[in-house]
């Protein structure tokens, strides 16, 4: 998966590029038309669906993890750098219960993962579907412990994979689809046992849909 992240930031850096040469060349009495580009910010707001595909690094027989899904708000901004290619941060955070599959109640924790992504986006009358990857830092916090005395969750960098809709009902505002996939990974330490301490992936699909606004 991180050769498939790098080789979409590299496809992404190289139709930047391509892209930007295409506009200069095209540009009467060498205009730059990228400073005529309109609506360079754009701002999202989404419901989304936040729901963990979990699994222990190392496999534990009868310890699989189950982790519920959550809904929670998000709020993103995307600044386009030309036409086609845009950066996208991505804030939210949402609750979540663990346990495992003997039973033990994990208590809850609440994640918050903002992302910042790398988009390229497409072009049909109303329409705007766009691809993107993209880095994130995912914070733990308001940890419960349940069953256990306590429970702590390491911060871990992870990347992201996407893939979205934006549909224009007039010149400032649409409506958008979003999906996202996220490779998020954390170590688990129960009752301040370093030496029991596992890595688990939490890989969480983002289902969003939302409102935006240009401007």
């Amino acid at each position: 998966m991180k050769k498939i992240l790098l080789c979409t930031l590299i496809i992404c850096f190289c139709v930047f590029n391509v892209n930007a040469q295409d506009e200069e060349n095209t540009s009467p009495k060498g205009e730059n038309t990228y400073k005529k580009a309109p609506n360079k910010w754009q701002l999202r707001v989404r419901a989304i669906a936040v729901a963990p595909e979990p699994y222990f690094y190392d496999t534990i027989d009868g310890f699989d993890l189950d982790i519920s899904t959550a809904f929670a708000p998000e709020v993103d901004i995307t600044y386009f750098l030309s036409k086609n290619i845009a950066l996208e941060l991505m804030l939210s955070t949402s609750k979540h219960d663990l346990e495992i599959e003997d039973g033990t109640d994990l208590g809850s924790v609440s994640i918050l993962p903002p992302t910042l992504s790398l988009q390229y986006h497409f072009y049909y009358k109303n329409f705007k579907p766009y691809l993107g990857a993209g880095l994130n830092y995912t914070l733990f916090y308001g940890e419960d412990s349940g069953d256990l005395e306590d429970i702590e969750y390491k911060n871990q960098v992870g990347y992201a994979l996407q893939a979205g809709l934006d549909y224009n009902i007039s010149d400032k505002w649409f409506i958008n689809l979003d999906f996202k996939k996220m490779f998020l990974k954390t170590e688990i330490t129960p009752d301040n046992d370093s030496n029991s301490s596992v890595e688990a992936n939490l890989d969480p699909l983002f289902l969003g849909f939302g409102v935006g606004m240009k401007f």
